[in-house]
């Protein structure tokens, strides 16, 4: 099965390397490619709001399974999805390739901070990278505006850090004009990858249990992983059509 629909949201159902082999062709083809990492909050988000929902059916050329919530929906509506891609450690392997590669990419989004610490890490680890330009998430600009300014630097990759689904919304005017280059919703990446958010350790991943160590970490992220029982509940209903 090439694609698993989750309450109206079509995943691609490709392994890691899948991905991997894929996004790499596109790059060396040079086509314009908008990819969506999608966990249960930004299922229920589109489920809310149609506009975004249009965005993820009609505009997103790939939409990952990002979020443990997404694997586990897959295997209740018995349609398993083969593995967790996801949105960080595509961002950590495309900035691999764009140092392998010399490709010249944007960033956009996060607080001043916290990208001026990821313009710091790409410049002194990732010598090979063209970073032609970085946002960071508050500015006042119109979302026009600001993917005008990105379209003149002519990035091979974009990487928007601005929530969903403002980020997705950016990348959608980019993907409209089909600017030449693989464009992708990074959302919390810029502060895992800056070092100001650690990333929960391996035997927490191990157990499928990285919401629970971020939660512990951030205590105001309570009302944002109530999202995950409604989600599940939600799942449920549409394999048994009862509410």
């Amino acid at each position: 099965m090439d694609k698993v629909n989750v309450l109206g949201v079509d995943f691609d159902n490709k392994s890691f390397k899948q991905f991997q082999s894929e996004f790499s062709n596109r790059i060396d083809s040079h086509q314009s490619t908008l990819v969506v990492t999608a966990n249960p909050e930004i299922v229920m988000t589109a489920n809310e709001n149609p506009e975004f929902m249009k965005i993820l059916r009609r505009t997103a050329d790939y939409i990952t399974p990002d979020g443990i919530g997404i694997i586990k929906a897959g295997k209740i509506l018995g349609t398993p999805l083969k593995e967790r891609v996801t949105g960080y450690d595509l961002f950590v392997w495309l900035l691999k390739v764009a140092n392998e590669q010399k490709l010249r990419i944007y960033l956009v989004g996060a607080k001043p901070e916290v990208l001026a610490a990821v313009q710091e890490r790409i410049g002194r680890e990732y010598g090979g990278i063209d970073l032609v330009g970085a946002e960071d998430g508050y500015f006042d600009d119109d979302l026009e505006i600001i993917a005008y300014q990105i379209k003149q630097k002519q990035p091979d990759l974009v990487f928007a850090a601005l929530g969903s689904p403002r980020q997705e919304q950016l990348l959608t005017l980019l993907r409209r004009d089909r600017l030449a280059a693989l464009m992708m919703g990074v959302g919390g990446s810029f502060d895992v990858f800056s070092g100001k958010v650690k990333r929960a350790p391996q035997f927490w991943q191990k157990l499928h249990l990285e919401w629970l160590y971020r939660l512990l970490k951030n205590p105001r992220r309570f009302k944002r992983i109530l999202v995950l029982p409604q989600f599940v509940l939600e799942v449920y209903h549409s394999r048994t059509g009862k509410r």
